[in-house]
């Protein structure tokens, strides 16, 4: 870092990470916006339109419209994406988030492309796939796929996606501050795995990009071997140029000539680097193959119910679907090319001659909720919900499936049975903290 910074801006680097608090800052959900003031804040994330900065950390996990995806947890400087999808020359209508677990960068993807832009959110690890699916259900918006696949596997879909976002694992320095664990994992051999890691992940993806389409690469270190040094190499070797950005002066964001630096000592925020690069090498799409998928017949459960189309899901043709009608062809061929875990809105299972409502779809900016029986809880009442604890509701109503809301915010449904009710939430997703004094 002194040879990057100078030993002046190097020392107080170190004493930022050492000596300095995280900043706590969140991002709101524009399709669930509602007032919160565990939120509530007067000092905005310059580069994020939705992004806000906390004078504290309050308990998140105790907060129901955390759980109701109105608002995401995210670090501040991994916002700056909003800028760079603002200079993009053409709106991206199918983007692919490689690695995109636990899902802060995607779900803000997804707040900035259009409806009807198809964003797919990767994750190959199970356990952090799962944990990325629940996020993107979280947030809500209908035109999502999560998939569970290696970069590899999309090398497959030539010339598809007009849109890579590659924040590719890296050394963690950027994080040192945050997790003290990333200091003791740090070694100059992990970062040198690291750099060939990340070309490796590019390399793998690259044909998946179309010509003149553009790649988001990041990460949340802070040396030029991870970063520098390997975005000049996917130019020379991959074929692509950095496009010229000039960020607000004020904002502290600093350049060693290619790429964009955070630092902790100039911005408010962690460490993270990012740069916008344009495919120039020539990409001819290959013709696809794709999945047949079933179309089924079922309730209108959807605002503008003539825009979808339901579909049994190809795996196990028990659970039902909903896609916009434009991206059925893509979304099969992603089934044919990579492991989908979950596809535009989820519906439910059957069983036996009913459907099983699913989370998601409570869940979902596309749900029609004006078909819906609903119960307002308040905050005992939704905590203990999504503890997946029994809750008491009014006695006499028509029995059925039913949706629960905390602050006029669907949280999911119960099974209505009229004198008492089940609790469906996910068990994966359930609180296990106890206290909830300090929300109150």
């Amino acid at each position: 870092m002194q040879k990057l910074l100078g030993d002046s801006q190097a020392a107080s680097l170190c004493d930022a990470i050492t000596n300095t608090e995280p900043q706590v800052s969140i991002r709101v959900n524009p399709l669930k916006n509602c007032p919160n003031p565990l939120i509530e804040s007067s000092d905005l994330v310059p580069w994020c339109s939705t992004g806000k900065y906390l004078a504290a950390r309050p308990s998140f996990t105790l907060d129901p419209l955390f759980h109701a995806g109105t608002y995401y947890v995210q670090e501040a400087s991994s916002m700056f994406i909003e800028y760079l999808y603002r200079n993009l020359a053409e709106v991206p209508m199918r983007v692919l988030d490689l690695c995109a677990a636990p899902g802060g960068k995607a779900t803000l993807w997804r707040s900035l492309l259009p409806d009807g832009a198809l964003l797919v959110a990767n994750e190959p690890v199970q356990q952090r796939a799962m944990i990325l699916c629940e996020n993107m259900l979280k947030w809500g918006h209908p035109d999502v796929v999560v998939t569970k696949a290696m970069p590899r596997d999309f090398g497959r879909m030539e010339g598809f996606f007009d849109l890579i976002a590659a924040d590719v694992p890296c050394s963690g320095e950027g994080m040192f501050r945050k997790d003290p664990e990333s200091v003791t994992q740090w070694s100059e051999s992990n970062v040198q795995m690291c750099a060939a890691r990340q070309f490796e992940i590019i390399s793998d993806v690259w044909p998946a990009l179309k010509e003149g389409g553009y790649l988001v690469y990041s990460t949340c270190t802070y040396n030029a071997l991870e970063n520098e040094e390997n975005v000049q190499r996917i130019c020379n070797e991959l074929g692509a140029e950095a496009v010229s950005l000039s960020p607000e002066k004020s904002w502290n964001v600093q350049t060693n000539g290619i790429g964009w630096h955070f630092y902790p000592h100039l911005t408010r925020g962690e460490g993270f680097y990012a740069v916008l690069l344009r495919k120039v090498s020539e990409q001819r799409p290959n013709k696809r193959r794709k999945v047949r998928l079933e179309a089924v017949k079922t309730d209108d459960l959807l605002r503008n119910p003539a825009d979808f189309q339901y579909y049994k899901n190809p795996k196990n043709r028990v659970e039902i679907f909903a896609l916009k009608k434009t991206l059925g062809d893509d979304v099969a061929t992603l089934f044919d090319c990579v492991n989908v875990i979950n596809a535009g809105v989820p519906i439910g299972e059957i069983v036996g001659k009913k459907t099983v409502p699913h989370q998601g779809l409570a869940l979902s900016t596309a749900l029609f909720r004006e078909n819906c029986r609903e119960f307002p809880l308040d905050l005992e009442q939704a905590i203990a919900y999504l503890r997946r604890e029994n809750i008491q509701l009014p006695v006499g109503e028509q029995k059925g499936y039913a949706l629960v809301t905390y602050h006029d915010v669907p949280l999911g449904w119960v099974n209505y049975l009229g004198n008492r009710c089940n609790n469906i939430y996910p068990q994966e997703w359930r609180i296990r903290q106890a206290n909830v004094g300090n929300i109150k």
